[in-house]
C-alpha cells in the first residue's frame, strides 16, 4: 500500500472563518494516513456498479456486521482528555452566522448511506453524512467503513457515498469516493481509537437512464459492459441472402418451430380438438375430459346426393327420408395435445447498453454540510443519525435500514474501555440501535430550521452494557487535535467531476 504523509500543518483552505477554523491545530506528520480509493475511469465503473438495473446492488446491500464491532465486555475510564484546546468549524452555509442550539428531529439532507464491496465480495452499507471542506466534497464515517478491518493494509472497493438514501433510491446522486484519510494507528494498526475517516468525493452523477446502441460484431466482442442480441425476424428470402452472401457481417438463425405433442388435458397450456370416429367407438367412448372422452352430442347434416354417394368417411350415411333427404351423422371424441410453433427466420443483431450519465454537482452545493468540533467534554447534548438494520443479540430485529433513525441524549461523563478491540478511551451515548447505524454523524448544536450541527463523532461500536442480549450504547472514538488535524488535510483536497 502506497501511503501519503502530509506535510505538518496541511494545507490551509479559503479565506474566512472556515480557513480560520482549520488553521488553529498543529499536525503531526505520523498522525495522517491517505489512501486511493477510485481513479475518475474506476470512479465511473464503480457509479455505473451500483445504479445498473435501477439500483439494484443499491437495494441487495446489506449492513457491515462484522460480530467483532459489537461487544458486550467493557469497562468505564476516567474523563474526558484532551490534547489541544477545543474547535470546531461552522456547517457550510453558517460561516458569518450563529448556529442555533435548538434541537429537533428533523433529519439533516446530509446523512445517508455509505456502500462498498469488503474483500468477502459482498456489498455492504455504513451510515455517514456530508461535512464542511474547502472543495464541498468530503464525507465523514467510521473508519471500518472505508478499511478492511480484516486485512488493514487496503481500502475496501467500490466505495460511494449515496445522500438521502431511500428504498433504492439516489435523490441527489451517487458519489464515488475519491481518497481517503484516517488516522496513521489505525490505518496500520486497527487501533479502535481512532475508527473515523473523512473521505473526498468526486462530483456526484446523476440520471442513470439507460440506452441501447445497436454496434458492429466488432464493437460488441471488444465491449466489457452490459450488452445484448436481439432477435429480429425476417423473411425467408433474406434469411437465404444473408446466408449466401460472403461479405455480409450479420448473423441468421432458424427457430426452426416444432410438431404438435400429445398431452393430457391437464397439461398447462393444452388445447382440445374433436377427432371424427366410428358410432361404435363414440358409444364405447366415456363421458367427461379426457383424451378419446365424448365431445359433444353427434352432428347430422345435410348433404347433396352426389356427397351422400361419395361419401367414405367414419360417419353414419342415414336412410334416404321419403322426401329424398340425405343426411350423414358425425360422431366426435376429444384430442389434446401441446401445440407446435411455426418455423422463423432470424437476424441476430448486437447491442451494447450504457447510462445516460449527469454531473450532479458537488456535495456540498446539493445537500450542505454539518460542521466539524474537537476536544467536546464529556456530558454534552448530542443527536445522532443513522441507518440501523442488524438484529439485537437475542434476534430481535426492529429495524429495515431502509428509513434513518435517530437519537438524543447527552454524552456519558467517562470514557469507555472496550479490551475487545483494544480501545483506551471512546465516548459513549445511551442509544438502542444496530448494525448500519455505525458510521453516522453525532451532532451537538443541532438547529432545528436549518438541519445543521457540529459533528464531534461518528458511531464505531454497538454495546451491550447490561448483557442482556440488547443493545443498548453506540460508542465513537474521540474527535481531540489529530482529528482535527487529519480533518483539516482531507477538507483542503480537490476532486473534481467525472462527467464532464
Amino acid at each position: 500500500m502506497k501511503r501519503i504523509l502530509l506535510p505538518a500543518g496541511g494545507a490551509v483552505l479559503a479565506t474566512g472563518l472556515l480557513a480560520a477554523g482549520l488553521a488553529g491545530t498543529a499536525q503531526a506528520q505520523s498522525d495522517v494516513s491517505s489512501d486511493v480509493l477510485n481513479s475518475e475511469a474506476k470512479a465511473v465503473e464503480t457509479v455505473e456498479f451500483w445504479s445498473e438495473s435501477n439500483y439494484e446492488a443499491l437495494r441487495n446491500a446489506t449492513a457491515f456486521n462484522p460480530d467483532s464491532l459489537e461487544v458486550q465486555k467493557i469497562q468505564s475510564g476516567g474523563g474526558y482528555s484532551s490534547d489541544t484546546k477545543p474547535g470546531q468549524v461552522v456547517p457550510i452555509g453558517e460561516e458569518k452566522k450563529v448556529v442555533a442550539k435548538t434541537q429537533n428531529v428533523n433529519f439533516p439532507k446530509t446523512i445517508g448511506k455509505v456502500f462498498f464491496v469488503a474483500k468477502d465480495g459482498k456489498k455492504y452499507w455504513c451510515s455517514g453524512t456530508s461535512i464542511q471542506s474547502q472543495y464541498r466534497n468530503l464525507v465523514a464515517t467510521a473508519g471500518h467503513c472505508v478499511y478492511d478491518i480484516a486485512g488493514n493494509d487496503e481500502v475496501v472497493s467500490n466505495w460511494v457515498f449515496v445522500p438521502g438514501y431511500y428504498q433504492g433510491k439516489a435523490p441527489f446522486g451517487i458519489y464515488a469516493g475519491k481518497q481517503a484519510f484516517t488516522h496513521y494507528d489505525f490505518d496500520v494498526y486497527e487501533d479502535f481509537d481512532r475508527d473515523y475517516a473523512f473521505v473526498t468525493v468526486y462530483n456526484g452523477i446523476g440520471g442513470t437512464a439507460y440506452t441501447s446502441k445497436k454496434v458492429s460484431w466488432e464493437e460488441y466482442k471488444a465491449y466489457n459492459g452490459p450488452k445484448e442480441v436481439k432477435e429480429v425476424e425476417v423473411s425467408a428470402d433474406e434469411y437465404k441472402k444473408g446466408k449466401l452472401d460472403p461479405k455480409t457481417t450479420d448473423y441468421y438463425d432458424i427457430d426452426p418451430g416444432k410438431n404438435a405433442e400429445p398431452a393430457g388435458p391437464d397439461y398447462p397450456g393444452a388445447v382440445v380438438e374433436r377427432k371424427e370416429v366410428t358410432k361404435a367407438e363414440y358409444e364405447d367412448a366415456k363421458v367427461g375430459k379426457g383424451n378419446g372422452y365424448k365431445f359433444g352430442e353427434p352432428i347430422t347434416e345435410s348433404v347433396t346426393k352426389a356427397e351422400y354417394e361419395a361419401y367414405a368417411g367414419k360417419g353414419t350415411k342415414n336412410p334416404v327420408g321419403p322426401e329424398g333427404n340425405y343426411t350423414i351423422t358425425h360422431y366426435y371424441v376429444q384430442d389434446w395435445y401441446k401445440p407446435g410453433k411455426v418455423a422463423r427466420y432470424i437476424r441476430l443483431d448486437p447491442y451494447i447498453v450504457g447510462h445516460v450519465l449527469k454531473d450532479a454537482g458537488r456535495l456540498g452545493d446539493n445537500v450542505g454540510g454539518q460542521g466539524v468540533a474537537w476536544n467536546q467534554k464529556g456530558g454534552t447534548a448530542v443527536r445522532t443519525f443513522g441507518y440501523p438494520f442488524g438484529p439485537h443479540p437475542d434476534g430481535n430485529k426492529p429495524y429495515t435500514g431502509v428509513t434513518p433513525k435517530w437519537c438524543y441524549g447527552k454524552t456519558q461523563e467517562k470514557v469507555l474501555k472496550i479490551p475487545a478491540r483494544r480501545v483506551e478511551e471512546h465516548q459513549s451515548f445511551r442509544c438502542a440501535v444496530t448494525a448500519g447505524y455505525d458510521g453516522g454523524p453525532w451532532l451537538t448544536r443541532y438547529s432545528n430550521a436549518k438541519r445543521l450541527g457540529y459533528v464531534t463523532g461518528v458511531t464505531s461500536l454497538i454495546v451491550d452494557t447490561d448483557n442482556n442480549k440488547r443493545y443498548d450504547t453506540i460508542t465513537s472514538a474521540l474527535f481531540d487535535g489529530e482529528t482535527a488535524s487529519i480533518y483539516k488535510a482531507a477538507a483542503a483536497v480537490w476532486s473534481g467531476k467525472l462527467i464532464k
